[in-house]
């Protein structure tokens, strides 16, 4: 008869670099007895995440419970992509007890729910939850409205027009569908940072809301999943900037990608993005590098000009030792020669 129950579904949402697959990387590794699969919904053409998170596989969730989508956002793509792949998770034996799914950081949550209200699967699946990631830094620095100050010149010149960047409408349309927001990289932001991001949250939330700090993704099982919260069926009190247009558009965000040459030492990479991020509003930089004389890969993520990189799994003998990045940007952002000149130094006098 387990069978038979609905499978639950988390979604995970949060925006670019707040650490949503640390905490799925987490979650794999202490899955509190359940057997995990997960669907990730990437933005851009490289797959970082997913091959991340594959790499994290362990018995109760093996690399075949990983699935990538790429094909733009899985909420647009119902039919062709998603349904099939929960389907194709529901069909495994052993079946997945739970099911994760990473959100691109550009997604807005409430259209993927309405996914779920499809008939193929309405009946055999329900969303237990929808979990929203916040960079705590990033919030308390206003970090998802670009230009504040740009945002309230507008407000004073002309009482009628739409104030809100697309940056902000994401971040108050996540926590609009949450229902539990966890405060990532509290220790970067220190206690007033974590002050001023809950006061944020709060601003935000349509309802009460519980806020739990967590670093590194560290977060017992039991907080997120198993809420039953239903979340298909009250779509009502998780309101949007879009309720009530058919469709939504992704215009507002564009990417590039950028293939790299191996490099002698790593710290010249991160100089290079660091760089570029302070003359160009980039958003998130996410990839992968060779470095002369490692056999391991260099894994890189950067949140505006803050950049982590590390080395995640060795090269396959198979696999050429080339290097790419994803950079992500608002659309008007996207200066695709600028970004090649600052990654690629040799290739600005071409």
């Amino acid at each position: 008869m387990a069978n038979l129950e609905k499978l639950p579904v988390t979604v995970i949402t949060g925006f670019l670099g707040s650490g949503k697959t640390t905490l799925i990387s987490h979650l794999m590794r202490n899955p509190g007895g359940k057997r995990l699969a997960v669907i990730v919904n990437e933005f851009g053409e490289v797959g970082v995440d997913g091959e991340i998170l594959k790499s994290c596989a362990i018995p109760e969730c093996p690399a075949e419970n990983i699935v990538e989508l790429a094909n733009g956002c899985i909420c647009c793509t119902v039919a062709d992509d998603f349904i099939p792949t929960i389907e194709r998770l529901m069909a495994l034996e052993p079946r997945p007890d739970h099911i994760l799914v990473e959100t691109s950081g550009l997604a807005l949550p409430k259209p993927l729910l309405r996914a779920f209200d499809w008939p193929a699967i309405r009946s055999r699946i329900t969303v237990d939850g929808v979990i929203a990631l916040a960079d705590a830094e990033a919030v308390a620095a206003g970090r998802f409205a670009p230009d504040v100050s740009a945002v309230d010149r507008q407000r004073l010149a002309d009482e009628g027009i739409d104030h809100d960047t697309p940056l902000s409408e994401v971040f108050e349309d996540q926590i609009a569908c949450a229902d539990i927001v966890l405060l990532t990289k509290p220790d970067l932001a220190g206690p007033e940072g974590v002050a001023k991001a809950r006061a944020a949250i709060l601003a935000e939330a349509p309802r009460a809301l519980p806020i739990v700090e967590v670093a590194e993704g560290a977060v017992d099982p039991r907080v997120i999943l198993g809420l039953g919260a239903a979340a298909e069926d009250n779509l009502a009190a998780r309101p949007s900037h879009h309720d009530g247009a058919e469709d939504h558009e992704h215009d507002d965000f564009a990417s590039v990608v950028i293939e790299i040459p191996e490099l002698a030492d790593p710290a010249e990479l991160v100089a290079r993005i660091e760089e570029l991020a302070q003359r160009q509003n980039i958003l998130r930089v996410k990839g992968h590098a060779a470095v002369t004389g490692k056999p391991m890969r260099l894994l890189v993520q950067a949140v505006g000009a803050r950049v982590r990189h590390q080395f995640d799994r060795p090269w396959q003998p198979a696999e050429a030792r080339q290097g790419r990045l994803v950079v992500i940007a608002e659309h008007h952002d996207i200066d695709e020669a600028a970004i090649r000149a600052a990654l690629l130094p040799e290739t600005a006098a071409v």
